[in-house]
């Protein structure tokens, strides 16, 4: 069936959201969807944002129907308004930051994993099934609300993180499908979905705020990451294009990090009156300073707030403790614990690691934004940081006036001449990106301004080196660009080597690497050596390959031929020097259509 709408969903760390708008129109009018949720045990309100939290309710809640929804009864757990509340009050049956987890390749994100160390009487969830629950019910208040158009037969654009490599989008569909969205769904960067919304904000005005040559800096920081991105402005035809230039890698510090921050301040405040938290009422503590956070850093903020956790002893007034929170120092805090003055040569802070941690995120250390920034900006120039002309911001953080200042006044020292512009638009920061989402799912039938850029990362696949083998060692690897950076759908090239053994007949493990910042790495280019700055490695691939008829020996002489397809896929086929054989391996690298 044709379809009606476009359909924007923001899979949020923090808060989730969806926009719309009607295909048939000559402008997009984006919209955005009310979405009912449980705001207490037995009742529902609507919000214009859905919590990203999911809390796991026991069988007592079930029989007492405490979280029944107009779509599911007898339903043992919520998500949205309701749990994003029990997180303060019930953390070890609270799920939060499931997105995060996504991008984790060191644990199995299809084990029920989450909430992490929670007891073992809660029936654990893995970081999938929570991104699913979410999904489905952004699903179901869209079915309440337009009940004659399935969401399924809708163009739906789902954003992610630019840094989600392959495999992180690869899941994130798979929650998208396990919810009923589409098959065919569009996968699009969270980034470049605050760029659509600033271009449907603006309309034709955004042409006479950029020029030819500009860079375009869009600051995202969010719950749970920061992700940077560059977008260059062109000139083709007379008409101004833009073209995503580079992406950052997933830094895990954001809005999170800030509320632990203001915790660990407000704990201070606690001991001062001879109040010890335990672990539990910690946690609760973190989570009870998130709203603390937002209403302090508003620009009609109050001047101060104040922040309670449930007692722990008969001692305690009433079962609760709290203090207020000063807003002047919670800004000064957050502002330069988050957005310090530095320097643009300056690095983030590494520290040694212990020999023993507990495995969970890998966290940053370093929690200043400004000094990831600076490292970005020089990794993606040409013998010289990148100078920016423009920033657009994005991600509830920026909400904040105090957190935006800073961070022009940090960049406005690293260069000289005139400081870069903050962009205007995306007004509304919580749902700048799912309206940008919508935006592109209206571009896309070519009525709108889309940003062009091609793979935002050079693609290599791993070589095992031949040799004498060494007890106790591994034969070193070599990696083989077979994708360059930027290259575009639709195109194909064949990959210049010498005669590589592919192993087929029995199962094989095939080691893929990818790379934002060497792009100048041409098909054929082999590294022997990388940093692992240069080189990230994704999630590998086992699979069997067929024995053709004809091949001996267990592996096959071929080379490499690349294609990125019109759908975004990039497909690897190796073509046999010895006979008319070939195969192929096939998975997504696009930032805007995600397949298998």
């Amino acid at each position: 069936m044709t379809a009606q709408y476009a359909v924007g969903i923001d899979l949020g760390t923090t808060n989730s959201a969806l926009a719309w708008c009607r295909l048939g129109d000559e402008q997009p009018r984006i919209e955005l969807l009310s979405l009912p949720q449980l705001v207490a045990a037995g009742t529902i309100e609507e919000r214009g944002l859905l919590p990203s939290f999911a809390y796991l309710g026991t069988e007592a809640d079930a029989k007492a129907k405490n979280f029944d929804v107009p779509w599911e009864k007898k339903r043992d757990y919520a998500v949205g308004e309701l749990a994003r509340r029990q997180a303060a009050e019930v953390p070890t049956r609270t799920v939060a930051a499931a997105k995060s987890w996504l991008a984790h390749s060191r644990v199995d994100r299809h084990q029920p994993i989450l909430p992490w160390n929670a007891p073992a009487d809660v029936a654990k969830i893995s970081p999938v099934v929570a991104s699913t629950r979410y999904l489905e019910h952004l699903a179901a208040a869209w079915r309440a609300a337009f009940r004659d158009a399935p969401l399924a037969e809708q163009v739906v654009v789902l954003t992610v993180p630019a840094s989600f490599d392959a495999a992180a989008r690869e899941l994130t569909r798979e929650a998208a499908l396990a919810a009923g969205l589409p098959e065919n769904l569009v996968l699009l960067e969270e980034p470049q979905a605050a760029v659509y919304a600033w271009l449907n904000d603006e309309g034709e005005r955004w042409r006479r705020q950029v020029n030819v040559d500009d860079t375009l800096l869009v600051c995202d920081v969010g719950g749970g990451t920061t992700d940077f991105t560059l977008v260059g402005v062109a000139g083709e035809q007379g008409e101004l294009v833009l073209r995503r230039l580079a992406v950052g890698n997933h830094i895990l510090v954001g809005g999170d990090n800030m509320d632990l921050t203001l915790a660990h301040h407000v704990a201070g405040a606690f001991a001062q009156k001879g109040v010890q938290l335990d672990p539990w009422q910690s946690v609760a503590l973190w989570h009870s300073c998130r709203a603390a956070k937002e209403a302090l850093l508003t620009p009609d903020g109050p001047k101060k707030h104040p922040v309670a956790v449930l007692g722990r002893g008969s001692k305690l007034i009433k079962g609760t403790v709290s203090v207020d929170v000063e807003r002047e120092s919670a800004a000064t805090l957050l502002v330069d614990g988050f957005f310090p003055q530095c320097a643009l040569s300056d690095d983030p802070a590494k520290r040694r690691a212990s020999g023993f941690t507990e495995i969970g995120l890998p966290f940053e250390t370093d929690t200043a934004i400004t000094r990831h920034l600076a490292a970005f900006l020089r990794a993606h120039g040409q013998g010289s940081a990148v100078r920016p002309t423009h920033v657009l911001f994005n991600g509830g953080v920026f909400k904040a006036v105090a957190l935006r200042e800073r961070l022009m006044q940090v960049l406005a020292g690293w260069f000289t001449g005139e400081p870069p512009h903050g962009l205007q638009g995306n007004r509304d920061l919580d749902f700048a990106v799912a309206r940008g989402a919508a935006y592109y799912g209206f571009a896309k039938q070519g009525k709108g301004v889309r940003i062009r850029g091609g793979t935002a990362r050079s693609y290599y696949v791993g070589i095992e080196s031949a040799g004498l083998a060494i007890p106790g060692a591994t034969r070193p690897l070599r990696a083989l660009c077979v994708v360059p950076f930027g290259m575009e759908e639709g195109a194909e090239t064949d990959v210049p080597s010498d005669e590589i053994g592919l192993v087929v007949g029995e199962p094989a493990h095939f080691r893929f690497f990818s790379s934002p910042v060497r792009k100048d790495d041409q098909p054929g280019t082999l590294l022997s050596t990388w940093t692992d700055d240069q080189l990230a490695e994704t999630d590998p691939l086992v699979a069997t390959l067929p024995a053709d008829e004809g091949i001996e020996e267990g592996y096959a002489p071929v080379r490499f031929h690349s294609k990125i397809t019109e759908l975004g896929m990039f497909e690897l086929w190796c073509h046999s020097t010895v006979g008319d054989h070939r195969w192929k391996l096939e998975f997504s690298v696009r930032e805007d259509d995600a397949r298998d």
